[in-house]
């Protein structure tokens, strides 16, 4: 493995006796770390370019940089500018082995495929952990971050930042107050994919490129079947291809259907169907897609059925034209649909969210349009944060200070559960089909939807079970 250090610290994380007091959720648990009030946490982050870069510097707000690990170093000299006794470093497992001690919580922001194998590494270690949206690659690995993160007992919180904002949280309450009756329908879109993918792409490059001397190709690769460099994976590029990313529904639902999880408490599917879905390859993800899933009814609420839409139907990729795929018209109620957005239907109205986070809302009733902040709210129940993006980082902060992992309210209970249930979708579309989750055995019904709830990883790279 390649390092990329040249600094060595020789002090280790101290260890103080006790527990911060209880917040306002009722579920507490002891840590391995305790913090006291003014006690500076010492951060790094995993991934420090585009988004990286922004969940690296809002961790990096509330405590000291010890180390940050990227795979294009021109990405991570620019994120380590202001901290320079940070350490950097190309491969994250050198990282960890090396200064894992020194590490109290970390950011994770790589393509999709390595945020379970870093996760993992760093919580076994009992490191906190912010990871960006979709937590991990494959279903399988959702569901073992959230195991070892109950058993290390760490804080955790995954980044799909509308999470933080009020308006989702009023929303929450306003449709577990029963705002619109009782919640029959979910549906939710997208406009993308935005990136390269099918049509456009079907089949690796053929053409031979030299790797950058600025970019680690065997640390981006990580976990999946080594392949040669090209300048079509990577930056940004990847989320499009199998190996690497989730496609648009691992990019966009963690946001999009967020305020459908928290206002309907939605477990896991029993039934998972791709019902237009376009033409499958073996690389990359399809153009447009449409998924249905069936919700069982729970003692809080009825049973639900869930749609997803992708992309444009017929896209291909000539012009990138095609027909949106979207809900249909008659529940917008004259309304225009946006680029991304979510429908909840109820029994007594319809919420309609325009917006990629949840955070704004409104809702139909008596034939009538109401926006948010024109209907009665009962009394909140959640807590207001109403910083976005950097709130995230700090109810984590304050999740570790206060030992209460669910302040975080993305924590991996929540994002796990949500994440398992999202890239159940993927598996609907390469399948294609319909097929029965058993969400306690994490099985299927069909031999060839078993074998995409996991993978096989490259050596060395490996994600072993909780």
């Amino acid at each position: 493995m390649k390092s990329s250090s040249t600094k060595t610290f020789h002090y280790s994380r101290r260890t103080f006796i006790g527990a911060a007091a209880a917040s306002a959720f009722s579920f507490q648990f002891l840590p391995s770390k305790v913090f006291g009030a003014n006690e500076r946490l010492q951060v790094a982050g995993i991934g420090v370019g585009g988004k990286g870069k922004g969940d690296f510097d809002g961790l990096a707000m509330h405590g000291d940089v010890v180390a940050a690990c990227d795979i294009d170093s021109r990405r991570l000299d620019v994120a380590v500018r202001k901290h320079v006794d940070a350490v950097k470093f190309s491969d994250f497992r050198e990282m960890l082995s090396q200064l894992g001690d020194k590490i109290d919580a970390l950011t994770v922001s790589t393509a999709d495929h390595s945020h379970a194998p870093a996760a993992m590494m760093a919580m076994r270690q009992g490191i906190h952990v912010y990871v960006q949206k979709p937590l991990t690659h494959t279903v399988w690995e959702a569901r073992q971050l959230a195991l070892i993160a109950r058993k290390k007992k760490v804080c955790t919180q995954m980044g799909n930042q509308g999470t933080a904002s009020d308006g989702i949280r009023e929303g929450a309450e306003y449709i577990q107050a029963g705002g619109i009756g009782r919640v029959k329908e979910i549906h939710a879109w997208t406009n993308r994919p935005v990136w390269p993918q099918a049509p456009q792409i079907i089949a690796r490059p053929t053409d031979k490129m030299d790797v950058p001397s600025h970019l680690d190709w065997d640390s981006f690769i990580g976990p999946a079947p080594m392949r040669p460099y090209h300048s079509c994976y990577t930056p940004f590029k990847w989320r499009g291809w199998l190996d690497y990313g989730t496609g648009a529904l691992g990019d966009m639902a963690c946001h999009t259907t967020n305020l459908a999880f928290m206002g309907c408490g939605l477990t896991q599917p029993t039934k998972i169907e791709s019902v237009n879905t376009g033409p499958i390859n073996d690389e990359t993800f399809p153009s447009w897609a449409t998924v249905h899933m069936d919700f069982p009814r729970t003692e809080m609420r009825g049973a639900i059925k869930f749609h997803w839409y992708e992309g444009k139907i017929g896209n291909n990729g000539k012009d990138n034209k095609g027909i949106k795929n979207l809900p249909p018209m008659d529940y917008f109620h004259g309304e225009t649909p946006k680029n991304s957005g979510l429908l909840l239907i109820g029994t007594d109205g319809t919420v309609y969210s325009p917006n990629d986070y949840g955070s704004d809302w409104k809702v139909f009733k008596d034939g009538k349009w109401y926006k948010k902040d024109e209907v009665e709210k009962p009394t909140p129940t959640l807590p207001r944060n109403g910083q976005g993006d950097n709130g995230m980082k700090e109810e984590l902060v304050k999740a570790i200070r206060e030992n209460n992992s669910k302040i975080a309210m993305s924590n991996f209970d929540y994002a796990g559960n949500m994440t398992e249930s999202i890239l159940l979708g993927n598996v609907a579309m390469q399948a294609g089909g319909r097929f029965t989750w058993d969400a306690e055995n994490l099985k299927t019904d069909r031999a060839d939807t078993d074998q995409l709830i996991s993978k096989v990883y490259r050596s060395g790279w490996e994600v072993d079970p909780a």
